[in-house]
């Protein structure tokens, strides 16, 4: 192999072993976040992150019956952060709203998968309804961001639609309280 090939080999495996890490500290999840960022323990240089803190999950904002919560409306929206897995799951799989409550759901997509995120009406969200709200391709280590208003007395859903993704079981409950 010359030295191109050599390099190129070289840059496949750090991208793979970034991919690996960002993977593990999902399947792997701390608990105890006390920084409410979603990180615990050291990192690289002391600090909590990627490459030596163990990642909890997303930050949001407290749901209904925690402490801090506050509704979310149009004008300043609930921020809700999900995760979609290279297991094809979302995490959280299921979100608690207030009826009425408007949300900016922010959606972060771990490993080299691409996936979507449509929200809406069970029956809509499950049959992939043309002009359900939905965020389309969000790739490796991006965020896309939705806002919808829960009118209605549901039920509510969120999905992916990428081919085979929701046959998988990649799907959330949205529940009214």
């Amino acid at each position: 192999m010359n030295g191109r090939g050599l390099a190129w080999l070289g840059t496949a495996l750090v991208a793979s072993g970034i991919a690996l890490l960002a993977i593990g500290s999902v399947i792997s999840p701390a608990t105890g976040d006390p920084t409410g960022t979603g990180w615990t323990g050291a990192g690289m240089m002391g600090g909590a992150g990627m490459m030596g803190g163990a990642w909890s999950g997303p930050a949001s904002a407290p749901g209904p019956g925690q402490a801090g919560f506050v509704a979310g409306t149009q004008a300043a929206p609930r921020v809700v952060r999900i995760v979609a897995t290279p297991q094809l799951r979302f995490s959280p799989d299921v979100v608690t709203i207030q009826a009425g409550e408007t949300i900016t759901f922010e959606v972060t997509t771990m490993g080299p998968t691409v996936h979507e995120f449509m929200v809406g009406p069970a029956a809509d969200v499950a049959a992939d309804t043309a002009g359900t709200p939905e965020i389309e391709d969000i790739g490796m280590m991006q965020t896309g961001s939705l806002t919808y208003t829960f009118t209605g007395p549901g039920p509510f859903a969120y999905a992916c639609h990428v081919t085979g993704h929701y046959e998988a079981g990649m799907m959330g409950t949205i529940v009214v309280q």
